[in-house]
């Protein structure tokens, strides 16, 4: 029950004059009806004072049930509206873009009711008011009179304590408004009700009680309120809006005005256009950059080389690009970065090992680069003669050996295919390689021909081997194919001096005819295939791995290779070696079964970051010098290209987020007026009780949903770009399909949109929730 101490105080809230009510009367009917009659105008304006002032009221003045408000919160205010009290507006303030259902639902909404039970508690308060046939309707489609007693199905809805209702016939005609007042009779035999009208004649046919007013005093009062026992508590159930109540409120909203709409989101979603049509060249730019890679660089392997450079930044110091160009006349010793970097790998047998137990489903192919001689000597026209498996020019040494170097690093001109691991997965020539005569090695005394695509090859691995070929000659596979060399021992091919010192037997058919030689035969003439990305060997003649190390194991216990272990000079000039050149020329011999360099060639660049992983695994716990240094080309090549591409990406994102930033603004103006535009909504909800969280979230929602609309909006149109843009790029550079919008993209860009666009339109939202009741409702 409501108890008012002081009239005048309580009815002047937020009036600027006591005149305005002179000659107010106030009615009660048995306590329970109150009709508030005065002269035009002057009622409207309390009963808006008493929906939206109360928080500005001196408190101490009411009480409620019992309990005084003066502790009274905002939210405690917005509770007690949405509990206590059903409103009937003169005007109706119906929500115009919500269904008749929806309007009477709203204040349950706030209340927490569950979606069927508010739905059924709707129909029955428009049934009760005699509108079961109208519920499907929106308030456009009714008659002033219907539309009112939506208003007054709406105040019922939630059953409040109370009814105060604001010139309910005051837009009426005299027999609607009859009708309004008989409904209105009905409802106060259950509920107080408080009635302000500019009709005298009307509150003194209906009220019971009347009380009158001069100057905002009390001048008459027919039935005065007797004091009786309150209650000592009196609870509140705070209001809340949920989120998607906020949504549908604003997407209705939204929906009314789609042309707006449509504009304002297009707008808005420039932004997200550009830096979607960005993402989408960059994607697929990187793409065409991987495809090269892959197709280009996944022949060169991961390589493990005797001798390495350290790229740590710590062994290059830091030089001054000018210099500081002393006066002192003296020269500074120093050693160079690029000697301070040199790293020795200690490759041994377990490493060796360790790399031969790697998963084959990251790398079925391990090559080898040794430095071991295979003794080769061949029947040419009834003579015998040496030969050798080398690409290498007589003249052209020094260039053959940097090439070999070369090929030894990089994994690609090498003269031994890869041995695989898992010999299930595929043969390497036989994936990589087509025959163009004889066939593949079947044994590991199987020699082959590698020619490029133009069926050309190295003249100087022919004549290495003894063929007579002159540049621009060309030989019949036929007579390639079949052709045998001779491989012999150490023990056959040197002779022990009586010096100590060896050298090669100069009887060439005594070595020719040693019974421990195996015979090589080149087995046939051998291609790269146009889909193959491991173009790993030379053009020249190629051997297996597994040959290489039948050698070393034979040569190993040689003679000339046990002298030489044993002596500090070389066993056949005598000239003295360090240890780096008795290890080098031991390993020449075929001394030693540690290969110069291993090459790991993955099986694609995914499986390469699981082979870098292999590898360091094995580094794990050991000092820096213990440490094997692996080189990775293609790794090197794709950051600095993937690097390039991210520098250009960002400088054109960043071009594009300025019209974000923009759109950003544009969407707190729209916001802005779209605050104006629903004034009179936002005191209608505070009217049912809504907090002031609640009239932001509203307008948060409704810039959420317009982020979400500019958003995909713009990644459509960005995909969409990106049909003519191919179009236009495959006539330029015949590139195909190199813009190519990332979904994951155009999520991530849709959910920013919403974000900027939710903060851009926060601040209108805060000044919305701001705004007074009774101001708002005020608002035309």
């Amino acid at each position: 029950m409501l108890e008012i101490k002081d009239i005048k105080k309580y009815y002047l809230v937020g009036n600027t004059t006591t005149k305005a009510l002179d000659g107010v009367s106030v009615a009660f009917r048995k306590q329970e009806f109150v009709a508030i009659l005065g002269p035009s105008g002057s009622g409207k304006t309390t009963m808006l004072n008493v929906i939206g002032g109360l928080d500005n009221y001196d408190s101490g003045d009411m009480v409620i049930n019992g309990k005084s408000t003066k502790t009274f919160k905002d939210g405690d205010w917005d509770a007690y509206r949405n509990n206590s009290i059903g409103f009937v507006f003169q005007s109706y303030n119906l929500i115009s873009h919500q269904g008749i259902i929806d309007n009477v639902e709203l204040g349950m909404t706030l209340s927490g009711v569950s979606k069927a039970e508010r739905r059924q508690k709707a129909e029955d308060a428009l049934i009760r008011v005699g509108l079961k046939d109208h519920m499907n309707k929106r308030p456009n489609q009714l008659s002033g009179g219907q539309m009112q007693r939506v208003a007054i199905a709406r105040a019922l809805a939630n059953d409040p304590d109370i009814l105060l209702c604001d010139e309910p016939t005051g837009a009426l005609d005299s027999e609607t408004s009859v009708q309004i007042m008989e409904l209105i009779q009905e409802l106060s035999k259950e509920k107080l009700v408080i009635m302000v009208t500019h009709n005298p004649e009307l509150a003194h046919q209906y009220a019971d009680r009347i009380i009158e007013f001069s100057d905002g005093r009390i001048q008459t009062d027919s039935h005065p309120h007797i004091e009786g026992k309150k209650k000592d508590q009196f609870d509140l159930k705070h209001t809340k809006m949920k989120f998607t109540t906020a949504l549908r409120l604003s997407f209705n909203n939204i929906r009314t005005k789609k042309g707006r709409t449509f504009l304002t989101s297009f707008a808005s979603s420039i932004g997200i256009i550009g830096i979607a049509i960005v993402l989408s060249l960059s994607t697929g730019f990187q793409k065409q950059i991987d495809n090269t890679q892959s197709e280009t660089l996944a022949q060169f392997p991961i390589t493990i080389s005797q001798v390495t450079t350290d790229q740590d930044p710590e062994n290059f110091e830091n030089r001054s690009i000018k210099g500081t160009f002393p006066d002192t006349k003296e020269v500074t010793a120093k050693i160079s970065d690029t000697d301070r970097a040199q790293h020795i790998n200690n490759i041994d047998e377990d490493f060796v090992e360790y790399v031969q137990n790697i998963d084959p489903e990251w790398s079925n192919n391990i090559g080898y680069t040794r430095l071991v001689n295979m003794n080769l000597l061949r029947e040419i026209d009834g003579a015998i003669e040496p030969v050798k498996f080398s690409n290498d020019s007589a003249e052209g040494s020094q260039a053959g050996s940097m090439m070999s170097m070369m090929a030894a690093q990089t994994g690609v001109g090498v003269s031994s295919f890869p041995q695989q691991l898992d010999e299930n997965k595929g043969n390497f020539l036989k994936d990589n390689y087509t025959v163009l005569e004889g066939s593949y090695p079947e044994d590991i005394h199987d020699v082959v021909l590698i020619v490029d695509n133009n069926n050309t090859t190295n003249i100087n691995a022919l004549t290495n081997l003894g063929f007579d070929v002159s540049d621009g000659d060309t030989i019949p596979f036929s007579e390639i194919v079949g052709t045998k060399i001779t491989l012999t021992y150490n023990n056959a091919y040197y002779t022990e001096l009586p010096t100590g010192n060896f050298i090669p037997n100069q009887d060439l058919e005594e070595v020719y005819n040693n019974l421990d030689n195996e015979e090589l035969i080149i087995s046939g003439v051998l291609r790269i295939k146009d889909s193959s990305t491991m173009d790993l060997l030379s053009p020249g003649f190629a051997y297996s791995d597994t040959l290489v190390q039948q050698v070393i194991d034979a040569n190993a216990e040689s003679d000339i290779v046990q002298a030489q272990e044993d002596s500090e000079v070389n066993v056949m000039t005598n000239e003295i070696l360090d240890s780096s050149e008795k290890e080098n020329f031991l390993d020449y011999l075929g001394g030693s079964p540690i290969p110069y360099s291993i090459m790991i060639y993955p099986n694609d660049f995914k499986a390469k970051d699981l082979v870098l992983d292999y590898l360091d695994k094995y580094n794990e716990g050991k000092d820096k010098e213990d440490r094997i240094i692996y080189s990775d080309l293609a790794g090197t090549m794709t950051q600095l290209t993937g690097g390039l591409m991210d520098a250009i990406t960002y400088v054109l994102i960043a071009f594009a987020g300025i019209s974000l930033v923009t759109s950003m603004i544009m969407i707190g103006i729209i916001t802005y007026t779209s605050v104006l535009e629903r004034t009179k909504e936002i005191g209608v909800l505070k009217a049912l009780g809504a907090r002031k969280k609640d009239i932001t979230r509203v307008f948060d929602a409704e810039t959420a949903i317009l982020g979400v609309a500019s958003g995909a909006l713009g990644v459509l149109i960005a995909y969409l770009a990106t049909f003519p843009i191919n179009a236009l790029l495959y006539n330029l550079t015949d590139l195909e399909n190199v813009a190519t919008l990332d979904p994951l993209h155009g999520l991530i860009l849709i959910l920013i949109s919403t974000v900027l666009t939710m903060i851009g339109g926060h601040i209108p939202a805060r000044m919305a929730a701001k705004k007074d009741a009774a101001i708002a409702l005020r608002a035309e």
